[in-house]
């Protein structure tokens, strides 16, 4: 492992053609295995205040995101492994090829192996303030 936390942050770029997400997940696996945060993650569609965003985040077996909120309406596929969501005292147990809604509520993940997620993010409208 490296000392580094997280991986250098780098702007999104809108890929050409299709985009192979087992490749990208690969790649960010053996990131993640060597930060120190043991996550790596990758925005897949650019563009500030666009509706939809969508992060390819993989996390080394036994981390975590610590508790938050999503930023609006979400959903999370996963790729690869095998991974916890909590919310207050509920869980829900994810593995691969398996996709669930993100709670509006505050939540966490955990990665009990090896993962990779896709989440995806309806952002809130910046009309709406």
């Amino acid at each position: 492992m490296v000392n580094d936390l997280h991986a250098e942050r780098r702007d999104p770029e809108q890929p050409e053609g299709a985009f192979d997400l087992v490749e990208a997940a690969n790649d960010l696996l053996d990131q993640a295995r060597e930060l120190a945060a043991g996550r790596a993650a990758r925005t897949l569609t650019p563009g500030a205040g666009a509706p939809l965003k969508q992060t390819l985040l993989a996390i080394a077996s036994g981390q975590r995101l610590e508790e938050h909120h999503a930023p609006g309406p979400a959903t999370l596929q996963v790729l690869l492994g095998h991974v916890i969501m909590r919310t207050g005292d509920s869980e829900l147990q994810l593995h691969q090829h398996q996709w669930a809604a993100v709670p509006p509520a505050a939540h966490d993940l955990r990665a009990e192996t090896d993962a990779v997620v896709l989440l995806t993010v309806a952002m809130p409208s910046r009309d709406a303030d």
